[in-house]
C-alpha cells in the first residue's frame, strides 16, 4: 500500500433538481492510526467512515494503520445522506494504489456501501446523474438497483455495480490481490428496499393500474361538469367544485389526468427526478402520464410544499408537476398551508429557503380543489336538512382565503344527480344498448382527450412566437394588448363586471385565460362575446 499519496474521485451534493460536483479527495499518511471525514458533512455522511471501514474490510482491502483523510471539495457546500459512499471508498483505493489514480476521476460515483461491501441503491439518483451529465461526465457509476432510474438519462454511460469489489476491478484492480468475496444471501431479506419497493410498483393488480379504468363516460347527469373538467384540461386551468356530497366532486377530479395528454419528455424527466428525490420507485421505461396526487386534508406544510430539516425534499404540489393536485375538502386544511401555496399557483415553481441553503423545485400542476358548502354538507340542497346555523357555511368557506380564490380560474357549483334524472340517464343507456341514439351521449375519457390535445393544439399554434404552450400560463401583457384583447363587443361584459368591482385585474386577467380556452375549443379565432359570459360564469361567489 502506498503511503502519502492522495486519491481523489468525483460525487455530486443535491440541490433541489440540480447538483454541485463534489471533488472526494483521500490522503494515506504515516501517522497515528485513524480516519478523518473533512467538508461539512451532515450527521449520516459523518457515519460513512464505519460503513466504508467495514466495506472494504469486508472486500478485501482494509485501513491500513495509518492517518487516513478524506476531504471533500468545496468545504462550503454542506452535503447530506449516504450516496457519497462510494466515492470515499473508491478514493482510498486509488490512494492506496489499488486501482488507476486517473480512471475515478473521469466518472461520477453514486451510492451506499453496506458493512458487507454491497452498494446500495440511494435517493435522487436521476437528478445526481442528470446533474453529473450537464457538467460534462461521460460516464457514473451507480448501484445495480438503481441501473433503470440511471439510463432514463440520455447521452451518458451507465456502470451498474453491485459491490465495493465490483468496482475495484472495474477499475483495474488485480484479482488475487483482493481477499475471497464473502457470500451473501439471496434472499429476500439481503435485497434493498428500493428493489421490493420497485417490485410491488410493478404489480400489475396494483392500485396505479387500476386507476387507470377511470373514464369521464362514468359521470351520469353533470354534463356542465364535464365540460367545465374538459376546459380545465384543454387550458390547464385551477379548479375549484363546491357541492354536497355524494355530487361527484372527487369522481369528477379523479378523471381529469385521464383526459391530460402525454406529458413531453423533458416534463416526464423532471417528474421522475422528483419522485427520485423522494425514494419512490421508478419504472425502466419513463412514464410520460400525468400523475395525480390526492394528500389528506391532515398533511403539514412541509408535506404538501416540500422542505424538511436536513435534506430539502420536494413535497406534493412538486409530485403532482405535469399532473393534477387535488385537495378534498379543502377547508380542511389548515388555512396557512393553503395560503403557502399562492405564489407556487403563479409562478410554477416553489422555493423553499431553510438556513442551510435554499432549493427549488417545480410546481407545474393543476389544482382541483373540492369543498362541502358547509360543516353538514347540505346547505341550499332542496333534498335534504342543513344542520348548520345561518353564519356556518359562511364561516366554513372562509377558510379558503380571497387571494387563493382569485388565483383559481373555474369555479363550479356540483348539484347531486336527481332521481328523475338518474333514471333517465339509465333509460337512455339502454336505447343506446338498443341500437338508438341516446338524446345526452356520454363522452369517453379517450373523445375527451382528443378534443383536448386538439385544443391545446390550436393555442400552440397561436402562442407558438412566444414562451407559453398553454393558456394558463399566459401573462397578463399577452392578454391585455390591443391586438389579443376581445372585440370590444365581446369585451364589455368583462369590462361592466370589473368596474362594478365583481372581479379583481387577476380575476380579470383569469377569464381572459378562461375565455380564449373556450374560443380555442370552439375553433374561433378570438373570443366571442358568449366565450367571456361563459368564462365569467365560473367566477362564482361562495357563501
Amino acid at each position: 500500500m502506498t503511503q502519502g499519496t492522495v486519491g481523489h474521485s468525483v460525487a455530486i451534493a443535491l440541490e433541489g433538481l440540480g447538483g454541485e460536483l463534489v471533488e472526494v479527495e483521500t490522503q494515506i499518511s504515516p501517522g497515528l492510526p485513524f480516519f478523518k471525514l473533512v467538508g461539512l458533512p451532515d450527521t449520516s455522511l459523518g457515519e460513512a467512515r464505519e460503513r466504508v471501514r467495514a466495506a472494504l474490510q469486508s472486500s478485501g482491502c482494509p485501513l491500513p494503520a495509518s492517518r487516513v483523510v478524506t476531504n471533500m471539495y468545496p468545504a462550503s457546500l454542506r452535503k447530506h445522506g449516504a450516496g457519497f459512499d462510494l466515492a470515499i471508498a473508491v478514493s482510498f483505493l486509488a490512494a492506496a494504489g489499488i486501482i488507476s489514480a486517473e480512471s475515478p476521476t473521469r466518472a461520477v460515483h453514486i451510492g451506499e456501501l453496506s458493512l458487507t461491501g454491497q452498494v446500495r441503491a440511494v435517493v435522487g439518483v436521476l437528478p445526481a446523474v442528470a446533474a453529473a451529465r450537464a457538467a460534462g461526465f461521460d460516464t457514473v457509476v451507480v448501484p445495480a438497483d438503481s441501473k433503470a432510474e440511471a439510463e432514463l438519462v440520455e447521452d451518458i454511460r451507465v456502470v451498474a455495480v453491485t459491490s465495493l469489489r465490483a468496482v475495484a476491478l472495474h477499475y483495474g484492480a488485480d484479482a488475487d490481490e483482493l481477499t475471497e468475496e464473502l457470500e451473501y444471501p439471496s434472499s429476500s431479506a439481503g435485497r434493498s428496499v428500493a428493489v421490493r419497493e420497485r417490485e410491488r410498483s410493478e404489480d400489475p393488480t396494483g392500485a396505479l393500474s387500476a386507476g387507470s379504468a377511470l373514464d369521464l363516460s362514468d359521470v351520469v347527469g353533470s354534463d356542465a361538469a364535464v365540460r367545465t373538467l374538459i376546459i380545465a384540461a384543454a387550458g390547464g386551468h385551477h379548479l375549484l367544485m363546491l357541492g354536497p356530497p355524494g355530487a361527484g366532486k372527487t369522481m369528477l377530479a379523479e378523471r381529469l389526468p385521464g383526459i391530460l395528454p402525454d406529458l413531453e419528455p423533458e416534463a416526464a424527466v423532471t417528474l421522475a427526478a422528483v419522485r427520485s428525490l423522494r425514494g419512490m420507485p421508478l419504472a425502466a421505461r419513463l412514464d410520460r402520464r400525468p400523475p395525480f396526487e390526492a394528500p389528506h386534508h391532515t398533511a403539514s406544510a412541509v408535506a404538501l410544499l416540500g422542505g424538511g430539516s436536513g435534506l430539502i425534499r420536494p413535497g406534493a404540489i412538486s409530485l403532482a408537476t405535469g399532473g393534477v393536485l387535488f385537495l378534498d375538502e379543502a377547508p380542511e386544511f389548515a388555512r396557512h398551508t393553503l395560503d403557502s401555496m399562492r405564489q407556487p399557483l403563479e409562478n410554477g415553481v416553489i422555493e423553499i429557503h431553510r438556513a442551510q441553503g435554499r432549493a427549488a423545485y417545480p410546481a407545474e400542476m393543476q389544482l382541483v380543489l373540492a369543498a362541502n358548502p358547509c360543516p353538514c354538507g347540505n346547505h341550499g340542497d332542496p333534498d335534504a336538512e342543513c344542520r348548520c346555523d345561518a353564519s356556518a357555511p359562511r364561516r366554513y368557506l372562509a377558510r379558503l382565503s380571497g387571494p387563493l380564490l382569485d388565483r383559481i380560474d373555474l369555479q363550479l357549483r356540483v348539484e347531486r344527480v336527481s332521481a328523475a334524472r338518474a333514471r333517465l340517464v339509465d333509460h337512455e343507456a339502454q336505447l343506446g344498448h338498443a341500437g338508438q341514439e341516446a338524446a345526452h351521449p356520454s363522452i369517453s375519457t379517450a373523445t375527451a382527450r382528443g378534443l383536448v390535445e386538439e385544443t391545446r393544439g390550436r393555442a400552440r399554434r397561436r402562442l407558438e412566437s412566444t414562451p407559453w404552450t398553454i393558456n394558463a400560463r399566459i401573462v397578463s401583457r399577452w392578454l391585455r394588448a390591443p391586438e389579443h384583447r376581445p372585440r370590444r363587443d365581446a369585451y364589455a361584459p368583462l369590462a361592466i363586471a370589473l368596474e362594478r368591482g365583481q372581479v379583481t385585474m387577476r380575476g380579470h386577467d383569469r377569464v381572459l385565460r378562461v375565455a380564449w380556452t373556450i374560443a380555442d375549443l370552439d375553433g374561433a379565432s378570438r373570443p366571442e362575446v358568449h366565450h367571456v359570459h361563459e368564462a365569467l360564469s365560473y367566477r362564482i361567489r361562495l357563501g
